[in-house]
This record gives structure tokens, sequence and C-alpha cells, in this order.
């Protein structure tokens, strides 16, 4: 059952899912359509499941699960993984890759692999300041509040000086 993600608990699961480039706005409206339709009929052992998701910057896509009316199971999850890779095969996009790091340079979202953004911290191009996404946040709580941090409140910190 698809609801406003405003409306879910904070204590609400996520899982998000950084693309290697940005969508362009008319993948967004198409990949928000599949979602809506996704989420309407995702369920849990024939449970309906609360949730919702939201696309950030034209390239993370969060998916919210309100687990107080119904957990997801290990079929709900996977169901909800194989949907990311069909988009991934439909849109020639790479959303499941965590070994990438998603930063802010001014209003630009930088992408680079984890073992270029160590590089770039050794070299002072990133810093502890440096804007990072931190996709590992387990609920709408921590998502709301650590997503977008600084590195130095983020995983990242290990690669600052």
């Amino acid at each position: 059952m698809l609801v406003p993600f405003e409306s879910l608990a904070d204590s609400s699961r996520v899982w998000i899912y950084q693309a290697n480039r940005s969508f362009t706005q008319e993948e967004i409206q198409e990949i928000s359509n599949k979602l809506d339709i996704f989420i309407e009929k995702w369920t849990a052992h024939g449970s309906d499941l609360k949730a919702s998701y939201e696309i950030k910057y034209k390239r993370f896509i969060t998916i919210a699960l309100d687990q107080q009316l119904n957990a997801a199971s290990g079929c709900s999850i996977d169901a909800s993984v194989q949907f990311i890779q069909k988009l991934e095969q439909e849109y020639n996009v790479d959303l499941l890759d965590k070994m990438n790091v998603s930063y802010k340079q001014g209003e630009f979202i930088a992408y680079k692999s984890l073992t270029d953004f160590r590089k770039m911290a050794k070299q002072k191009a990133v810093s502890s300041n440096t804007i990072v996404f931190n996709n590992l946040v387990n609920n709408k709580a921590e998502y709301l509040s650590d997503w977008e941090v600084p590195a130095s409140e983020s995983w990242h910190k290990r690669f600052m000086n």
C-alpha cells in the first residue's frame, strides 16, 4: 500500500539505491510510475506493506517501509531487489553497487569509486567538511538526519586525515 513518504513512522526501514548517473526528468517520471505500481502491489506473505519512496537529486531512489503494519519478509525484500535490478537493465544504470561514494561538489552530485574517493581524500580534494551521502542509514529518522552529512559525521571519515 503506497502512502505519502512524510506519513511513514520515523522507525520505518529504508533502502537507498544510488545511481551512477543522473536520471533525466522523463526517466524520473517513468521510474516514479513504476515505483507507484510496485509499492501498491508489494506484499509480505500476502499481507499489504505500508511503504513509500523518494527520488532525490535525480540520483537516489529511497524505498521506505513502515514495519509496524507488516515487516518485510525475505521474499518481499527479494522482490524489491528484483525490481531495482529490472530498473538497472531498463535504464542502463547501476543502482546496487555499494562500493561507490556520492558527495556534493557545490550543487553538483559527484559519484566516485571508493578507491578514487580515498585518493581524493589523501590529495585533500575532499575534506571532512565535504557533504557525503551515507547510504547505510537504516530507518527514516536516520535518513532525515544522517543521510546527507559532512564526511566527518559518516563512515567516510576513515578516509580523512
